[in-house]
């Protein structure tokens, strides 16, 4: 247990992996954890493993994982001091958080008024050029009217992008080439932002054809330490879904790096962050553009923790509960070269067989074990393999070697595509962007 404990036991917000991720960091910092889960996890590897388990609902995300007042009584009930919103779901809800601290527990991630700030991604985008760092040039409010987008499209040239406001992840996202497209689009987004984020607000930005998706990790104490565990390299796309991500990335230079860091740490300390969060970016050759800010934990952490030797979580717990990290900043120094296939469950089933790859430098991050079931109600991403290797080659040889040992039966899985993709020559060369996915996928189809 740390030293001038604070948090003795903590309710886990979410499921799946990211839920066994969190217990592990939780047992070995000497806390308890409790797991809520739908009737459909109950059997869940999550569930299992926690110090204690709590139904929290049906299926249904709004009537489960999504009820946050419900969340909040099932740690009042369980004698919870903190609760970490894992990564989806809540955990970038600004009433939520608000609510959890209202009840006297302690939020892991940043504070409410942070959230909303960074969440909102036309202020967002305001409060990054502040502190210097250019955004893409697009429209300086959200926009709704026809005419007005109209203009403002032309202005900016085509092809723009329509975005949601208050979300991301490919929900309430459009991509216009044409003024006739506009109209049909901008509504189209506005009713996805609406139905995913309850927000129909949409903003306008330059659409860049083939910029590389690179992000910071960051990790703050919410005093003004701020410390760069360096970037991800999010490139490897599908419908703006992460598939493959790396670290560091192929496209970025030490002084690009430094560049993006200076501007990113004045933003993080002056808002006095707590936890962690990544700063996302569009590259185009030594020119970046600021995205967004992902104020949470994110799915790909594990790369930056192979290269940095840091438990994220933990130092997310800590900044949260004890007002610190153990890091210092500037001090932070990578080694090697890590990746991280997503692996997805592209149909639900149970899963008749598993056999996870192991090695030097392999870890494999899920929620299965044979016999367990995948229930259809949620993202489909199952487990996370993360390489790490004393350079990129040998990376992608352990990723290669790792993906073949893998064996999940029962249910189909991407499992081919990450070995394709991986093998390819465009992604092994290093020199590619967000549209090596749809090339790869139009010259396959060009081949038949």
């Amino acid at each position: 247990m740390i030293k001038g404990t604070v948090i003795r036991r903590l309710l886990i917000a979410n499921r799946g992996e990211i839920a066994v991720r969190i217990i592990r960091s939780c047992r070995e910092m000497g806390i308890e954890t409790v797991a809520v889960y739908s009737t459909a996890d109950k059997e869940s590897l999550h569930v299992r493993l926690a110090d204690q388990a709590l139904c929290i609902g049906p299926p249904p995300s709004s009537r489960s994982y999504l009820n946050g007042s419900g969340l909040i009584h099932a740690a009042a009930h369980t004698n919870c001091d903190a609760i970490h919103p894992g990564v989806g779901f809540l955990s970038e809800n600004a009433e939520f958080a608000r609510l959890v601290r209202e009840k006297g527990l302690i939020f892991i991630g940043p504070d409410a008024e942070v959230i909303s700030l960074l969440g909102d991604k036309v202020r967002a985008r305001s409060t990054a050029r502040s502190f210097g760092l250019t955004v893409t040039p697009g429209t300086e409010e959200a926009i709704d009217d026809p005419a007005a987008a109209k203009a403002a499209a032309q202005k900016l040239g085509f092809p723009v992008i329509i975005k949601a406001a208050a979300g991301g992840g490919g929900r309430g996202m459009r991509i216009v080439r044409s003024a006739d497209e506009l109209a049909e689009n901008l509504a189209i987004a506005g009713a996805e932002a609406e139905a995913n984020f309850a927000d129909r607000r949409v903003f306008i930005e330059r659409y860049l054809e083939n910029p590389r998706h690179v992000e910071l990790q960051i990790l703050a104490d919410g005093g003004g330490k701020v410390a760069i565990l360096g970037e991800r390299d999010c490139s490897v796309q599908r419908n703006h879904q992460k598939l493959i991500e790396e670290s560091p990335s192929p496209g970025v230079t030490a002084a690009m790096r430094e560049r993006m860091a200076q501007g990113a740490v004045r933003m993080f300390r002056e808002l006095k962050y707590r936890g962690a969060g990544t700063v996302e970016f569009l590259v185009e050759g030594e020119d970046f553009y600021f995205m967004e800010v992902n104020a949470r934990l994110q799915v790909e952490h594990p790369v930056s923790e192979f290269i940095t030797g840091t438990d994220i979580v933990r130092q997310q717990i800590l900044a949260a509960g004890w007002g610190r990290i153990e890091l210092e900043p500037g001090a932070v120094q990578l080694s090697g070269w890590a990746l991280e296939c997503r692996i997805n469950a592209l149909t639900p089933g149970r899963v008749t067989r598993l056999e996870v790859p192991g090695g030097p430098g392999v870890r494999f991050d899920s929620f299965l074990y044979t016999g367990c079931t995948i229930p259809p109600y949620y993202d489909s991403m199952a487990a996370k393999l993360i390489v790490h290797g004393p350079d990129r080659r040998g990376a992608l040889a352990r990723m290669q070697r790792a993906l073949g040992e893998l064996v999940i039966d029962g249910v189909t899985t991407n499992k081919a595509e990450q070995q394709r993709i991986i093998a390819s020559p465009q992604f092994r060369s290093g020199d590619f962007g967000t549209s090596l996915y749809s090339t790869m996928i139009k010259e396959a189809e060009d081949a038949v």
